[in-house]
């Protein structure tokens, strides 16, 4: 169903049963994918490709020029979304910023309003902004990260799966996976141990990532440890390269069972 004060390029795509509403714009060439609801006033620009079951709240801008200063508009890039995402009132999503390129959203996941995602980011699956977290370019973020109001990222930084980002923080380097982060500038201070167990995670899988945890804040190597399937993501992910320096510090957590 179209509204039909909606103004819809003739190049864009839509798949069956997409609903956009009032005084939205569609632009094109972008595709939407089926089962996807473009409400009131959103905007949906030219390169954007959507997969299936989106829900873009009122007032989203998906596929804007990158914020940077030396990006040529006539650059053909893009903007990738899964399917299953929701985006809520105000948010904001970059397209890439080298032909050819696209930022990439994975599937399931919730951007609560005024949340942005800069030009370049690379995000996984299931997960959660709240209102106001905003991305950088070229953020690398995995799977099932929950960002609290008002966090700051900045640019090429990594965010680990399942880490838990205190509200106001400041990332200004690499989050490791499965770790709470608070402060400004922010610091690893525990393990997200309610994350992992809604995750399914838990027994010797999660004393494996206990065991490793305590070695890094050592800065000790994780030789010698089980390869669980999270010990397995994270050697990979620790061995990857970083444009940030390395990984944030350390709270002191003596004390602390984990």
């Amino acid at each position: 169903m179209t509204h039909p004060t909606a103004f819809i390029a003739p190049e864009a795509e839509l798949g069956a049963d997409v609903s956009i509403g009032p005084f939205a714009v569609i632009q094109g060439p972008c595709e939407i994918g089926e089962g996807s609801r473009i409400d009131a006033h959103a905007v949906i620009h030219s390169y954007v490709r959507m997969g299936r079951n989106n829900h873009v709240h009122p007032h989203a801008v998906l596929g804007g020029l990158p914020q940077d200063l030396g990006f040529d508009p006539a650059t053909e890039t893009y903007l990738e979304i899964g399917d299953d995402n929701v985006f809520r009132e105000c948010v904001t999503l970059s397209r890439a910023t080298r032909k050819g390129r696209a930022t990439r959203i994975g599937s399931g996941n919730y951007l609560m309003n005024n949340s942005h995602v800069g030009h370049d980011c690379t995000l996984g699956d299931y997960n959660i902004f709240a209102s106001g977290a905003t991305l950088g370019g070229h953020v690398q973020m995995g799977d099932r990260v929950f960002l609290g109001g008002g966090v700051m990222v900045h640019q090429f930084c990594r965010i680990g799966s399942l880490a838990m980002l205190q509200g106001l923080a400041g990332i200004n380097k690499d989050v490791i996976p499965y770790t709470l982060v608070g402060g400004r500038p922010g610091k690893h201070y525990r393990l997200n141990l309610v994350g992992m167990r809604r995750a399914g995670i838990d027994g010797e899988r999660l004393k494996a990532i206990s065991a490793a945890y305590r070695r890094l804040k050592n800065r000790q190597n994780l030789d010698g440890l089980t390869d669980t399937p999270e010990l397995i993501y994270l050697r990979a992910w620790l061995a990857a390269e970083s444009k940030r320096g390395g990984i944030l510090g350390f709270v002191d957590v003596s004390g602390c069972d984990d």
